[in-house]
């Protein structure tokens, strides 16, 4: 059993940065692979990115490549998403994902553990 906890959401205006953070409790975190999803009022949800469980491989969904980061610290249980030259268009609720297998995935339904979620909202 995995359980995860999101942290580092919050309201920044546009252009602004924020680094959004997903402490992972049990023993499997380090062999699986992360993600991290999110969702806008009234939309489905959607990738955002992932990392594989040695952090060289990682997938990020065209809308934020180039602007988002995800990287993770095994030694902390710990996955990152550094987020910069935000957008309206980011605001969201963005989930913290986890999965057994190794291997990174732009799939949701992939994924077997989820965290709450964390509010970013970015004003213009």
């Amino acid at each position: 059993q995995v359980h995860l906890v999101e942290s580092g959401g919050g309201l920044v205006q546009v252009g602004g940065s924020l680094r959004l953070s997903c402490a992972a409790s049990g023993r499997t975190f380090s062999s699986g692979a992360m993600g991290w999803f999110r969702q806008a009022p009234g939309k489905e949800r959607e990738f955002v990115a992932t990392i594989n469980w040695s952090s060289r491989t990682t997938y990020y969904a065209d809308s934020v490549k180039g602007r988002f980061t995800i990287s993770r610290d095994n030694a902390k249980n710990t996955v990152y998403l550094q987020m910069n030259s935000l957008k309206p268009e980011d605001t969201a609720v963005y989930y913290c994902a986890a999965r057994q297998r190794v291997r990174a995935s732009q799939a949701g339904e992939s994924y077997d553990y989820w965290g709450q979620g964390t509010q970013v909202t970015v004003s213009s």
